[in-house]
């Protein structure tokens, strides 16, 4: 599919069919990647979304906890702890 780059103010732009839009997933915001002379537009990410479920998870199984022990022999022998 061609598109025709527009102005916009002082800027371009690209018309991306709604369709297009709706197929790809893409809400407010979108990410911009340039290879070889190819524009990519991928949906953004937001690299935290699922942390929320996948701590509840994490309490339900007993994984939530800080691992303190065992000390490693390193730590003991050549650390120096004041």
């Amino acid at each position: 599919m061609k598109a025709a780059i527009i102005k916009i103010g002082n800027s371009q732009g690209l018309r991306i069919p709604k369709p297009i839009i709706k197929q790809c997933g893409f809400n407010q915001e979108v990410e911009l990647e340039v290879h070889d002379n190819e524009l990519i537009i991928k949906s953004a990410s937001h690299p935290r979304q699922n942390w929320e479920k996948a701590f509840k998870t994490m309490t339900r199984n007993g994984d939530d906890k800080l691992i303190e022990s065992p000390e490693t022999k390193w730590g003991e022998e050549e650390w120096e702890w004041k």
